[in-house]
């Protein structure tokens, strides 16, 4: 097989690959519960990851309980919104997949019962 060849087809299993993890992630956005938690941020340990939100969660009892650790990148030109003002919680959507973590799907203020989305 020519090296052109031998590229073209590992080009082509990169790209099935990661259309196959895109599509698990879109399938189970679509068919599994989402539900909103509250979280709590949590000071990163790891700088090389990019931008990111370190955030605890606390599962309910009926999901499995237990303490988690989400990871929610942001965008550089953003404020960190884990700094809220007194009276402010932070909020993530979530994604529940059939096994590992919850998925954050976006990000929420809830202040006076009211949920304002974030832009990012």
């Amino acid at each position: 097989m020519k090296p052109a060849a031998k590229g073209l087809l590992l080009a082509a299993l990169h790209l099935a690959l990661v259309a196959a993890l895109g599509g698990k992630l879109l399938l189970d956005r679509a068919t599994r519960p989402r539900i909103w938690l509250k979280v709590a941020p949590v000071d990163p340990d790891l700088p090389v990851r990019g931008r990111y939100v370190s955030m605890g969660v606390e599962l309910p009892r009926d999901l499995g309980g237990g303490r988690q650790t989400l990871a929610y990148f942001i965008p550089e030109h953003v404020p960190d919104p884990s700094r809220r003002p007194p009276g402010e919680e932070l909020w993530v959507e979530v994604t529940l997949p059939r096994k590992g973590p919850p998925r954050p799907i976006r990000l929420a203020v809830r202040q006076g019962g009211r949920f304002t989305l974030l832009p990012y």
